[in-house]
């Protein structure tokens, strides 16, 4: 019982269900390149959560299991790694949509906001990996409290890189979509990425900040000791699931420009349909077609010389093509 006590099943703790999350999430974000392409935006999904799944092994590797200290150091350094890139690569969805349609100045703004928050990120999450490894050496309480402020500053970074992402993208889509309702079909696609960048940033405040507070209350590292660390093991279940929404949002996306393509090409269907009923008249030869009903109509030049009405010229199979002719 000692021994069991000793070295806990994997799969009876938490960090063994949430490195499942993230090997599924892989799985799904590889099936959604499938279906769509490979392209850094499609890739963001994927690097998150191949970056959960392996951060959560490693916790598990390094604050539950019986492992040599130096293996466990070793493994916590790499989780803490991996964290970062699974927090902190969520705003460079927002990134790589951003990067090919900014110019010039806004682009010089955004890319320095950009990289400045990014920057104090890492260095947040840099002060938590040394912290926790002086923690797992000389297994010091009060570095705990350091660990739990340096969490504050580092999900507001996240935060704010992710406010000046959406705050760029919400513009940008609220332009084009002024400007495309001015069109004969307007387009839905930038109504549709307006609302999901709105949905995306509000749910991922709303994680961030509840996660610096019951982060906040963390006593014991990596242990759901209390009420408020449950909380925060909760919400951060939640934030390993967020890859999914990403994927959803890729393909959604995809449908909705789908249906603005065929709503377009009907629309420049029925105009080429209306410039070929009207064009014979407007020519003099040919037929015109109004109701469903075809109306054969002579020539003016043939009029004009006295010849015999044509039914059916050369000039008419090339407007209407021969499938049309009488």
């Amino acid at each position: 019982m000692s021994s069991a006590a000793a070295s806990p099943v994997y799969y009876e703790g938490s960090w063994a269900i949430l490195s499942t999350i993230g090997i599924a999430n892989t799985l799904y974000g590889m099936l959604v390149v499938g279906i769509t392409n490979l392209t850094p935006l499609t890739s963001i999904p994927i690097v998150v959560s191949v970056a959960v799944a392996i951060a959560n092994g490693l916790c598990f590797y390094s604050y539950y299991a019986d492992y040599p200290l130096y293996s466990r150091l070793v493994a916590s350094a790499f989780a803490d790694v991996f964290w970062l890139i699974q927090e902190a690569g969520l705003p460079f969805y927002s990134f790589f949509i951003l990067l090919p349609i900014l110019r010039d100045r806004p682009r010089k703004i955004f890319l320095t906001l950009f990289w400045l928050g990014t920057i104090s990120t890492v260095a947040f999450r840099t002060g938590i990996l040394v912290c926790r490894v002086r923690l797992m050496l000389s297994e010091a309480g009060g570095l705990q409290s350091v660990v739990n402020y340096l969490h504050v500053g580092y999900y507001a970074s996240i935060a704010l890189v992710e406010i000046v992402g959406a705050v760029f993208l919400l513009r940008i889509f609220a332009q084009a979509k002024k400007m495309t309702s001015q069109l004969p079909s307007p387009s839905s696609l930038f109504g549709y990425l307006m609302r999901s960048t709105e949905l995306r940033i509000a749910l991922l405040a709303l994680l961030g900040i509840a996660r610096s507070v019951t982060h906040s209350f963390q006593t014991e590292a990596q242990a759901a000791t209390g009420l408020a660390s449950q909380l925060d093991r909760f919400v951060y279940t939640l934030q390993c699931m967020f890859p999914v929404m990403l994927m959803i949002d890729v393909l959604a996306s995809r449908v909705v420009h789908n249906k603005d393509t065929h709503s377009m090409a009907a629309a420049r269907g029925r105009a080429q349909e209306e410039h070929i009923g009207l064009g014979p008249i407007s020519q003099g030869s040919g037929r015109k077609i109004q109701d469903g009903d075809h109306e054969c109509t002579t020539a003016s030049h043939h009029e004009t010389r006295g010849r015999r009405p044509s039914t059916g010229g050369s000039s008419t199979k090339q407007i209407l093509g021969p499938s049309d002719t009488l």
